[in-house]
């Protein structure tokens, strides 16, 4: 019998995603359920919907709230957090890098530790020092693979992965997708859409 799977949608300039992708594997794995990290772009998508920035920095009320939400949900679950300044962070060579690991761990590893540099700690991800240290500490050296990350085969690799986002609905980020195509948004439908992708498989 196959085992039931969803896509993880992950953008790295995404406030939800830090949480999300510190709890997802874990949830998965318990139901018994195969995750396979998907990180994109939501600038494009943004773009096409008129916006300039993120919705947070566009509503301040939202953005407000969000911040203080985001406080609490990482309080919470024990994660550390600082806001990074600017926000959102340029995500694009975070984006690239993750696409060029395999997703045999080593993305996920990754991704959580960019992640945590961002939000838990408030540095730049747009700094490839900052993301070389990250990769030193996978064990992964730094330089091949952010040659590789630059490669164009790897660019369009990232632009298929948005391609495919949006032409799955997404808006926003964490959004998980089902194998039946079923579209789950948020930190907070993590369960729901594994449970879903458990028992409609």
């Amino acid at each position: 019998m196959t085992m039931p799977a969803v896509d993880f949608f992950y953008e790295f300039a995404s406030t939800y995603s830090y949480p999300a992708a510190m709890r997802i594997g874990a949830v998965a794995e318990a139901a018994g359920v195969s995750l396979r990290w998907r990180p994109f772009l939501l600038g494009p998508i943004f773009t096409e919907a008129g916006w300039t920035t993120s919705p947070f920095n566009l509503i301040l009320a939202k953005g407000r709230n969000m911040w203080r939400d985001l406080e609490r949900t990482t309080e919470a679950m024990g994660l550390p957090f600082r806001r990074p300044d600017p926000f959102p962070q340029n995500s694009l060579l975070a984006a690239r890098i993750a696409t060029a690991l395999p997703d045999d761990g080593k993305r996920a590893a990754f991704s959580k530790q960019v992640y945590r540099a961002e939000f838990g700690e408030g540095l730049s991800i747009a700094d490839a020092e900052v993301l070389g240290a990250i990769l030193k500490r996978l064990g992964v050296e730094p330089a091949p693979l952010i040659v590789a990350a630059g490669s164009e085969a790897n660019k369009q690799a990232l632009r298929a992965t948005t391609d495919e986002a949006k032409a799955k609905g997404l808006y926003g980020a964490p959004s998980i997708v089902t194998a039946d195509g079923e579209l789950f948004w948020g930190n907070d439908r993590i369960e729901q859409a594994v449970e879903w992708a458990k028992t409609h498989a």
